[in-house]
């Protein structure tokens, strides 16, 4: 406890007393290297705090920049619905049926071999769901 109460109470008010801030907007160009990088570690202290602060208070608007940043699976098939969700009956699909799972087929739910031109764009190894009697 003795350390952080001297870094508190001598090492921090010594550290601010002899950082080089100007008088004025237009001392800052008149700053040199050695005072720009004595700067260095109050700007991070205040760089970091603003983010923090962004994250602590605005969690939403992180969370939806984050969500932007991922790709999408999805890209033309019923976007106009919360989700997409289609039904076959077991009964109607008679002897063999071909499902889609790359989201790419124009006859969505059914696979059109869309896949195939995927995977060569892609390298991905995606193929149909195949259901048989």
């Amino acid at each position: 406890m003795n350390s952080i109460s001297h870094v508190i109470r001598v090492s921090l008010p010594e550290y601010l007393k002899n950082l080089p801030v100007p008088d004025s907007f237009g001392g800052i160009f008149r700053l040199g290297v050695t005072d720009w990088l004595s700067l260095t570690p109050l700007a991070a202290f205040f760089a970091g705090t603003a983010y923090l602060s962004y994250q602590a208070l605005c969690p939403e608007a992180h969370k939806k920049r984050a969500a932007k940043d991922k790709p999408k699976v999805n890209l033309n098939i019923k976007k106009d619905d919360p989700k997409v969700v289609d039904t076959v009956d077991i009964e109607d699909l008679g002897d063999k049926k071909v499902f889609c799972r790359c989201w790419r087929s124009k006859k969505f739910p059914y696979c059109d071999g869309a896949h195939n031109a995927h995977n060569e764009e892609t390298g991905d190894n995606v193929g149909p769901l195949i259901i048989k009697k």
